[in-house]
């Protein structure tokens, strides 16, 4: 867990700044530490980002901090003052991409507009994340996960329909945008790369936008047809049996399946293959409307046998059930072993601590997990001496000053 540790995959030398909180911005840059790049996590001295004071916590330090934020250097600047300005821009010279999510305009504010930014690095990328968009009537209004998801549509259809809208436990728009700011940051990059101008460029990623564009088939469903997705609980909108169904050791599976051929794998793991010729299961479209019945053939059967008699069933014949998980069911699970899922990564309080993988994985440049989120400013000597070259004093300087 040295200063000299680089990283390994398909984005070794890339170089990234993040001064993004809490975790869409912060887990976009961890995806890309994932895969190799060089990420600079900058905090303000004293203050930290707000992630670090989410629980669950052990002896004190966030586990969750730990994830969202492995792989990366850990920095301090106050870049709000004019010499933590300059050191801002110094780092922003010498690096290809920039994460933020402040509101809107607070940059320009503090005199970083994106003109200025250029000036200092004409190819730079910046990720901006911010709730609805750098511009609108709503732009700079504040949000987080459960406000991206309920104005992006996913609480409206998640649910039972006789029960108020649901958020799913999960802070998911997080991981949603994440992935889009990852994915939106290497698409850029493709541009600059492949081009011999000197320009960069700006991602405008808006939350509520990118919880609106995973769900795919709504917009074109409303605009087409007039219809508003509702709340259907566990049951599948197009296609049937596909529910939650508890076994005969009050354990839940999940059911799925849309083609003829899965339901007649399905149908021959409860001992019922005739289902298939039945003229009101025969296509997909009949199978839907016909799903209460279907639901009780399929509930009735699985709550007469075991989980694992019910597993064994569907295994034999190819259908398509799975248990549904717990997290210590995952890690004791033998295909997410097989797969190393779950690995052990270097922590500085720990020792180690286990972890999701790297999703997904490459054949010839596969990426590496370095560490675990570090303390606040753990790395400052390493970016401020190898990165600017500022020497010890230049460095302890700062700090009595409170900008590092």
């Amino acid at each position: 867990m040295t200063a000299t540790d680089t990283g390994s995959g398909p984005l070794a030398g890339l170089k990234v700044l993040d001064i993004a909180t809490i975790i869409a911005g912060p887990m976009a840059g961890s995806l890309l530490a994932d895969f190799g790049a060089e990420v600079i996590k900058l905090e303000l001295p004293g203050v930290g980002d707000g992630l670090r004071g989410f629980p669950p916590f052990k002896e004190g330090k966030s586990l969750w901090w730990k994830v969202t934020n492995r792989g990366k250097r850990h920095g301090t600047l106050d870049l709000r003052t004019p010499e933590g300005g300059k050191l801002f821009l110094d780092l922003i010279s010498e690096v290809d991409v920039l994460i933020e999510n402040f509101r809107p305009g607070t940059l320009t504010k503090w005199g970083f507009d994106i003109d200025t930014l250029w000036k200092a690095n004409p190819r730079l990328v910046v990720l901006r994340v911010s709730g609805y968009g750098q511009d609108g009537p709503m732009a700079k209004q504040s949000g987080f996960a459960r406000i991206f998801e309920a104005m992006g549509g996913l609480t409206h259809i998640t649910g039972d329909p006789d029960r108020p809208p649901m958020h799913t436990g999960y802070p998911l728009a997080d991981s949603i945008g994440a992935v889009f700011g990852a994915f939106a940051i290497c698409a850029a990059l493709v541009r600059v790369v492949r081009s011999d101008r000197q320009e960069g460029e700006e991602i405008d990623l808006a939350m509520t936008e990118a919880v609106l564009r995973l769900l795919e088939s709504l917009a074109i469903e409303y605009d087409q047809l007039g219809d508003v997705r509702e709340r259907v609980g566990n049951k599948n909108t197009y296609s049937a049996p596909s529910d939650v169904y508890m076994t005969a050791d009050k354990r839940y599976v999940s059911l799925a399946g849309s083609t003829n051929s899965t339901f007649g794998y399905n149908a021959s793991a409860i001992g019922r293959p005739e289902l298939v010729e039945d003229p009101r299961f025969n296509s997909n479209a009949g199978r839907v409307k016909n799903v209460a019945e279907l639901d009780k053939i399929f509930g009735s059967w699985i709550a007469a046998h075991t989980l694992d008699e019910v597993l064994e069933a569907f295994r034999k014949t190819g259908g398509t059930i799975a248990p549904i998980y717990g997290i210590d069911q995952i890690f004791a699970d033998p295909q997410y072993k097989a797969r190393e899922a779950i690995v052990s990564v270097e922590d500085e309080d720990f020792g180690q601590v286990r972890m999701q993988g790297l999703v997904p994985r490459y054949r010839n440049a596969p990426g590496k997990i370095r560490w675990a989120a570090k303390a606040i400013g753990a790395d400052n000597d390493y970016i401020y001496k190898q990165v600017l070259n500022l020497s010890d004093q230049e460095i302890e300087a700062y700090r009595d000053k409170g900008i590092l």
